[in-house]
Formats: structure tokens, sequence, C-alpha cells
């Protein structure tokens, strides 16, 4: 079975997340243990909320830190929601400009949409040999709240390491909805939220670490 914990830093559906991540299949630890979070399998990144509220939260454990020195050693990290919005360079709310990890370049910014925020469920558009959403369906729906996201991929291709898997969907304009970049993934939407195809897109990250 394998470990993940999920970082607990004050923001995000963490029992939730939890009883998902239980329930596909990981023997799983909420804590904000620096060493325990880096030695697990598999980290879990949650997010709910302001942007600038959760970087906060995250420097406080010294999680910013906790995600680079995995990704550093190819160790699987998942953001998930705003702890996907956190892993860019920065985030913009209400004219706040806040530092992200700064793991991916490029802002995460409100949606131009004209209901806000986006809440409920949704498509996604994914590539051909996405690892997280093998065996789904094209219809398959997600669960999103959110007002905020990444809209655009700015990292520059590289002859060094295959090409990131980008999933879109889209509320008034495209969005990422999930990034496969090598160890560091992330979903826009909620997994934990999102029923069997949740469930689904879990187990297949989990199988993965």
């Amino acid at each position: 079975m394998k470990s993940v914990v999920l970082l607990d830093y004050g923001s995000g559906n963490l029992h939730s997340a939890e009883r998902a991540l239980v329930r596909a299949g990981a023997d799983v630890e909420v804590t904000a243990d620096f060493d325990k979070a880096l030695a697990a399998d598999g980290l879990l990144v949650p997010g709910v909320g302001a942007y600038a509220a959760c970087m906060a939260g995250l420097r406080e454990v010294r999680g910013e830190r906790i995600i680079g020195q995995r990704l550093a050693g190819g160790r699987p990290v998942l953001g998930i929601c705003v702890g996907m919005q956190i892993l860019f360079d920065r985030g913009v709310e209400f004219g706040i400009e806040t530092e992200g990890c700064g793991e991916w370049p490029g802002t995460v910014a409100q949606l131009d949409a004209p209901i806000l925020p986006h809440m409920g469920w949704n498509t996604v558009k994914t590539p051909a040999d996405s690892t997280l959403f093998a065996g789904m369906d094209a219809d398959t729906r997600f669960y999103f709240v959110h007002s905020y996201a990444a809209q655009q991929w700015e990292l520059p291709e590289s002859p060094h390491i295959a090409p990131p898997k980008l999933t879109w969907a889209e509320h008034g304009v495209p969005f990422l909805a999930a990034v496969e970049n090598g160890p560091l993934s992330a979903t826009q939407f909620h997994p934990e939220k999102s029923g069997d195809a949740g469930a689904q897109l879990l187990r297949n990250w989990i199988e993965s670490l």
C-alpha cells in the first residue's frame, strides 16, 4: 500500500480528501511534519479559499520547501484546486499579486465569465496519453468550485524532459483543468467531490507512485 501525506497547512477539505484517498487505496497521514511529508510515496497539497491565505499557510509549515525538495528528488506531488494554483509563479486576486511556489511559470487570474464562481460539473479535454485520466470516457465530468485559474501554459519546451500533459476545460474562457509534468501533477477541480470519476483519478495517481 502506497503512503500518502495529505499536507495540513490550514487550507483544504482535509476530511473529505482523506476519505477519498483511503477509498482509493492509500495509507494516508494528515500532517504538516516536514520529514514525514518528504518521506511519503506521494504528497497531496489541497487548497480552498484565497491564494494569498493559502500561500501564507503553506509558508508557515515550509510547504513550498517540501514541494521543492520532493520534486528535486523526483518524488510525486499532487495539487488540488488552490493547491494547483499556488504551484504557479503568482496569483492575482482583487488587484493584489501574491508570489506562489514558482514550480511553473505564469499567473493565476480571474476567469472572464458571465457567472462566477464556476461551480458544478464540467467536462475536460484530456491528452491521449494521460496517466491521471486513464480509463475514462471523453464525456466524464468533474466538480469545480473556483473563480480563478491558470489560463495559459507558459513553460518552454525542453529537449531534455518529456512535454507536460495538459488538460483543458472551459468556463467563459479556456483554462487549465489539470497538468501532468513528471512527478508534479495538479487538478483545478476537486477529485474528492467528483464521485466515481474523481475516485478513479486518485487511484490512477496512487498506482503511479
